[in-house]
């Protein structure tokens, strides 16, 4: 593929529930202190990782973290302490967490199953909770489809209705080189709090391969416009896609169009990390008293294929997708280090844009976490180092696909794991935005 001429500004079986609190570790005397959350107990060797955090918008000191492969974690003080336990489901709970709290206050726990009746992998469950105390029902799921693989979902719920619109990865055979098994991107919504969900729709009109790899459609996102449109982004063979629909999902209009090519791929490759990827992050601004109302946001990776750089890119359309900001840089460094395994979220009560992101040195094992900001809709960003002391990652262990962050009246609290001496650790900062 052609390279982007982008600008630079500036899956264990769930054996019980335990609650513990552990002792947090704090670090140093950075401006944004550092404090560790506990992992559920359990003998996933990589429990921590592929973390995914929302902050309760009735009450943003309620905080809830999912991570792999059944890992709740909540917090009741805004992230000063911090309780754990595992999820149990008996549709079988086997990662990708997905967590977001309603207008409501009500909590979804969307993930893979291993279902002991079926199949692995052949269905998402969403479980839900009246708070952040994750008292969780045993969960609904979209149809499965026989013995195909349902992998990778992201979620978006309407603030104002609370509908919620699903989008994930169907696989024919998953890992299978056949070239009669393709991947495609499906489609669902729950119109009643996550108890029941309409039949599942293919919205990609093209697909991909089988192998969760560079030329599999993968990280289908959801996003709502300002117009009554829904909009989907994801990636693959064919680029960063986008289709929409103007009745919430009923229907679907005209097949998705290539935004821009993914330079490198979508799976990446980062010394030192066991695997990365660049998977599309895709959100909008559904605030309407924010002045960058109806904007729509992407954040992805990219590799430079000649010199293995890696960086961390942004786009946004301001005209509900008609067009597009040229990609930049959400760092301002582009030489010295490698920046990977981005998220991105939008504070509902003001339309700051919040990244958070590794940044790895090009010479040595040493990466740290960065949390851009931006009070423009995108046109500038700010940059901070917000781990308070580097790592060393290790090429022989699993470090998941993606960090995350949330934000809420201007509480941040972005969400990573890190590891020392072989150990993976789950952290926070506690970042107070002005």
């Amino acid at each position: 593929m052609k390279k982007i001429n982008f600008a630079t500004i500036g899956c264990v079986k769930c054996i019980g529930v335990f609650i513990f609190c552990l002792p947090i570790l704090i670090w140093g005397q950075s401006e944004y202190k550092n404090v560790q959350i506990p992992l559920a107990k359990g003998n996933y060797t990589y429990s921590g990782c592929e973390p995914s955090i929302d902050i309760d918008p009735k009450d943003p000191y309620k905080i809830a973290v999912g991570s792999i492969l059944d890992g709740y974690h909540f917090s009741e003080d805004g992230g000063e302490t911090w309780k754990a336990k595992r999820l149990e489901s008996p549709y079988g709970v086997y990662g990708d967490p997905v967590l977001k709290f309603n207008s409501k206050g009500h909590l979804f726990y969307w993930h893979l199953a291993s279902y002991e009746k079926t199949t692995h992998l052949d269905r998402i469950v969403c479980q839900r909770a009246g708070d952040v105390k994750g008292f969780f029902n045993e969960g609904s799921f979209s149809m499965p489809n026989g013995t195909k693989v349902q992998d990778k979902h992201w979620v978006v719920i309407d603030p104002i209705t609370d509908v919620i619109y699903m989008t994930w990865t169907q696989f024919d055979a998953y890992n299978s080189s056949e070239t009669k098994d393709s991947s495609f991107i499906h489609f669902a919504k729950s119109l009643d709090d996550g108890e029941t969900w309409t039949v599942p729709k293919r919205i990609s009109v093209k697909g991909g391969d089988c192998l969760d790899d560079d030329n599999t459609v993968e990280g289908a996102m959801p996003a709502i416009g300002n117009n009554g449109m829904l909009y989907v982004v994801w990636t693959g063979p064919h680029g960063l896609m986008l289709r929409r629909s103007s009745d919430k999902g009923d229907s679907w209009g005209a097949p998705e169009n290539m935004l821009f090519e993914h330079e490198g791929g979508w799976t990446i490759d980062v010394p030192d990390f066991y695997r990365s990827n660049g998977l599309p992050v895709f959100i909008s601004d559904h605030n309407a008293d924010s002045p960058y109302f109806g904007n729509l946001y992407l954040n992805w990776a990219i590799e430079d294929k000649n010199t293995g750089r890696t960086s961390v890119l942004f786009s946004k359309s301001v005209d509900n997708g008609e067009t597009w900001s040229k990609p930049v840089a959400v760092h301002k460094d582009i030489t010295n280090y490698n920046h990977f395994l981005t998220w991105m979220t939008v504070d509902p009560s003001n339309g700051n844009l919040h990244f958070v992101y590794y940044r790895k040195s090009r010479n040595t094992k040493e990466t740290d976490v960065v949390w851009a900001s931006s009070k423009d809709a995108g046109d500038s960003f700010e940059e901070a180092v917000i781990s308070e002391r580097s790592f060393a990652p290790s090429g022989s262990v699993f470090f998941g696909d993606y960090l995350n962050i949330a934000a809420v009246n201007n509480i941040v609290r972005p969400v990573w794991p890190r590891m020392d001496n072989g150990k993976i650790t789950l952290w926070t900062a506690l970042i107070n935005f002005k």
